[in-house]
């Protein structure tokens, strides 16, 4: 048995104060009867639950993305530093969102959240390969020695082995790196290795999902096509 109010914030309606007004507006129905107590107690399993004569479904899967500023770390708390967290609309805070990998504190770019922890995991998984492209400004200039060490697989310097990568030298201190695991600062540390300090580093794309025209800071709802691709890559592997 759980709170009518907790099965509405779960289901994606609102926050707990925005559910209660929408409870006092009697627009909710349990078993086909108007209730207005956030207190009523309801199993999830049984009971029908509606708004508007919509049928709810309890905890809804969310998958979106965040145009991630530099200055924000990737966690969900942190005593000192802001969190990539802060960005998400208060409206979403109820629903159990956590960061799907990481981006380091001054890396900018596509960052996925999800509260669906299968999901999540899979996309993480080296297993799954799921590649992810970044833009990255430089010292130096790649050439096809540094774009045949990145195919080969780069041993770094503190000796951790990293699958083969694609580098693509854009021209005079910028590339495009596809990496598909996600090591700890993986691309600045591949690039230090071949002496190519990166100066700025953008995430531009996770598997079959762009970046687009997202502004910076900004986030937005994954769409069922975005979302139907992600899973058939991720399945297919």
């Amino acid at each position: 048995m759980e709170r009518l109010d907790k099965f509405l914030c779960d289901s994606g309606i609102g926050t707990r104060s925005q559910v209660k007004v929408i409870l006092k507006s009697g627009r909710v129905t349990v078993d086909g009867k108007p209730e207005k107590d956030p207190g009523r107690k309801i199993d999830p399993d049984k009971a029908v639950i509606a708004l508007d004569g919509d049928i709810l479904g309890g905890m809804r899967r969310t998958v979106v993305m965040l145009n991630k500023p530099a200055g924000y770390v990737t966690a969900t708390e942190d005593p000192v530093e802001k969190t990539v967290m802060e960005l998400l609309p208060v409206e979403w805070k109820h629903l159990d969102l956590k960061p799907v990998g990481r981006l380091d504190k001054a890396t900018e770019g596509l960052l996925l959240f999800t509260n669906d922890g299968d999901l999540l995991h899979r996309l993480i998984s080296p297993k799954k390969e799921v590649p992810k492209i970044y833009y990255a400004r430089h010292e130096g200039q790649a050439d096809d020695g540094d774009v045949q060490a990145f195919a080969a697989g780069l041993t770094l310097r503190d000796g951790t082995a990293c699958l083969p990568a694609k580098l693509e030298p854009l021209g005079p201190g910028e590339s495009l790196v596809t990496v598909c695991e996600g090591k700890y600062h993986q691309v600045r540390r591949m690039m230090a290795s071949r002496n190519m300090t990166v100066l700025y580093l953008e995430r531009r794309q996770e598997g079959t999902l762009p970046l687009g025209d997202l502004p910076r800071g900004q986030v937005r709802e994954l769409t069922a096509e975005e979302l139907a691709d992600l899973e058939r890559e991720i399945s297919a592997k």
